[in-house]
């Protein structure tokens, strides 16, 4: 018998949810799938309904079938949408860079269970006298929408300086960087799409 922490955990994934897509999508009945696997239709009806978790052989035996490997049915997509709630005590502080005397900015990862995410998002708080962030640049774009306090944004040389409520999206393939301003914290929410 799996404890509630481990059931809820593999729940999540969805994997009995995925499995009837994959068995839809082929036109299989469960009769035929349990044939193609060796598993009783019985058991593959608790585990789509979510009664059973599979081990590991088991759902082995049917990603065979399908032609998938074990990765789908712990990666988002297939029978159900990704969504990831994140409380506010599971996030973790980290500063800008692990061995920073004196950080730029702390963050905190808004969206971290979720894998293969189409975005990340952060919160972001720059103390009062903080340097500025060395720039630093990645594919793709970036929003920041200042919650509090004010913000100066370096974007390949040119200096933005944002106050509470203002947002602003560049492409972050170019070098920038990120200062507090002013006499007092500052904190933004900051997205990236790669």
């Amino acid at each position: 018998m799996l404890s509630d922490t481990l059931a809820a955990g593999l729940a999540q994934y969805g994997i009995g949810a995925k499995i009837r897509a994959l068995r839809q999508q082929k036109k299989l009945g469960l009769a035929k799938l349990g044939e193609h696997s060796g598993l009783s239709p019985a058991m593959l009806s608790k585990i789509e309904r979510g009664h059973l978790f599979p081990t590991l052989p088991t759902l082995l035996r049917i990603a065979l079938v399908f032609g998938v490997g074990l990765e789908h049915f712990f990666v988002e997509g297939g029978g159900r949408p990704a969504l990831a709630v994140v409380r506010k005590q599971e996030r973790l502080r980290l500063p800008e860079t692990p061995d920073a005397t004196s950080p730029s900015y702390f963050f905190e990862s808004l969206d971290f269970p979720v894998t293969n995410r189409k975005m990340e998002a952060y919160l972001a708080e720059f103390p009062v006298g903080g340097e500025p962030s060395e720039p630093h640049r990645h594919d793709g774009a970036e929003l920041i929408y200042v919650v509090e306090g004010r913000l100066v944004v370096n974007v390949d040389g040119d200096s933005i300086e944002l106050a509470e409520g203002d947002a602003m999206y560049f492409d972050s393939g170019v070098p920038h960087s990120y200062g507090q301003q002013g006499r007092s914290e500052a904190s933004a929410i900051v997205v990236v799409a790669p």
